[in-house]
């Protein structure tokens, strides 16, 4: 029983400093405070008063936080935030458009905002960063005319960043998309054996260089899956639905999106060791 009126008196003292902290933040006085809660000033400064050692009633409690723009949660000392449930929901979550091409600033201000955290990338095809001239042509052009030399431009600025930017980058990506890409069946119908070969090529030249900065795992998607995502460091998962990127910023969230990748990893069919060896194997199909 006495620890009970303790840890009231604590959470009493709580209330009381955080409800000092967002008034003295906000520039609101206890007459101000009063008038928008509607209730009498003596009211507020009980609630403020060094001795005082009951909290307040719930309605009472979360009418100040209404009047303060903060979370009622925080301020009987039941969160550790202060922002009301729905702008941490705001906050957590962000869905931005997301461009067809290599050109998308928005990813870009994402990879230097987690530079030298890792990143972990299942791309929506071939990482795009990763290809070459002539299948970023093949791929970008009929879309983007004029603007298709821009994108690949960028695209190379990309690599070059990634080469410098001191961060671990994983791409796991699975078997049947490498196989679709050698065979010029599904999504690279039509593309020419010259510009598959050349890929397989960069693909291989690359994997090997940049080891054991950049690895390469392939999944086979019978056993595994994943949608395209990309999650930065810590900071930031990312969901690729087409149109739209789906950001999540919550640390929960960006746990599970990384779990989820080295679950990926692990399972690997092909390890990032192995790589250049199936790249090779493949190459000999085209």
């Amino acid at each position: 029983m006495a620890g009970d009126k303790v840890d009231k008196r604590d959470r009493a003292a709580l209330f009381r400093d955080r409800l000092a902290e967002a008034m003295a933040e906000r520039g609101m006085t206890q007459s101000a405070l009063s008038r928008k809660v509607q209730v009498d000033r003596s009211t507020i400064s009980q609630l403020l008063a060094p001795q005082a050692t009951r909290l307040p009633n719930a309605q009472l409690a979360a009418d100040c936080a209404q009047a303060l723009g903060i979370s009622a949660d925080w301020l009987l000392g039941l969160s550790g935030r202060p922002e009301p449930l729905a702008d941490l929901l705001a906050m957590s979550l962000i869905i931005t458009e997301a461009p067809r091409a290599p050109i998308d600033e928005t990813i870009y201000r994402w990879h230097r905002e987690a530079a030298g955290y890792k990143i972990r990338h299942v791309p929506a095809t071939l990482p795009d960063m990763l290809k070459t001239t002539a299948m970023l042509e093949w791929e970008y052009r009929p879309q983007l005319g004029r603007t298709a030399e821009q994108a690949i431009g960028a695209s190379e600025d990309r690599l070059s960043w990634m080469q410098a930017a001191r961060s671990d980058y994983e791409i796991a990506l699975p078997l049947h998309e490498l196989a679709a890409f050698a065979a010029a069946t599904g999504y690279y119908e039509g593309l020419p054996p010259e510009v598959r070969r050349e890929q397989i090529d960069r693909l291989i030249a690359l994997s090997a260089e940049l080891y054991p900065s950049l690895r390469i795992y392939l999944f086979d998607a019978r056993r595994v899956f994943s949608a395209p995502i990309t999650v930065f460091g810590p900071l930031l998962a990312v969901l690729y639905l087409g149109r739209h990127y789906l950001a999540f910023r919550d640390s929960a969230r960006v746990g599970s999106f990384t779990q989820h990748f080295d679950w990926l990893v692990r399972e690997a069919a092909v390890s990032a060791r192995e790589v250049g060896d199936h790249l090779r194997a493949l190459r000999e199909t085209i």
